[in-house]
């Protein structure tokens, strides 16, 4: 078994997927835009209230507890302004991008392994097995 400091044809391989992640411009658009985000406290406040009041109302109706009128428009109020926010808005297509980038190489990973093969389009578009051995249903 190889040591952590050998290199093997997987880890050399992963190492060049990683490098051409970083270099990708889209992906390099998408940090860009995070940093953005995390550099400016008003986007940051703003989003992070939305998803607090987002996160406090859906536990009240997951508790079926009634959802007053007034918290639903101030929650949609505040969610329409953080949407508003270039900055704001920029960063959450960005995690997006990031996602499915992220999603799509653990699906093409998780159904190699599973097949002991490179998966075919089709392989990759039936998705999973009936156990969700493929890792599509992650997110």
């Amino acid at each position: 078994m190889p040591t952590l400091t050998e290199e093997t044809a997987v880890t050399q391989k992963t190492r060049e997927l990683c490098d051409a992640i970083v270099s990708d411009p889209e992906f390099q658009a998408s940090q860009q835009r995070i940093e953005a985000f995390m550099a400016d406290e008003k986007a940051r406040g703003q989003y992070e209230s939305v998803v607090t009041k987002g996160q406090v109302l859906q536990e009240k109706q997951q508790k079926s507890q009634p959802l007053d009128g007034a918290e639903i428009a101030a929650f949609e109020a505040e969610r329409d302004a953080l949407l508003n926010n270039a900055v704001a808005r920029g960063y959450m297509e960005a995690q997006d991008r990031m996602h499915a980038i992220q999603h799509s190489i653990q699906k093409q990973i998780s159904k190699t392994l599973e097949l002991g093969r490179v998966p075919s389009e089709e392989d990759l578009a039936e998705c999973c097995n009936s156990h969700g051995g493929c890792g599509c249903h992650s997110h």
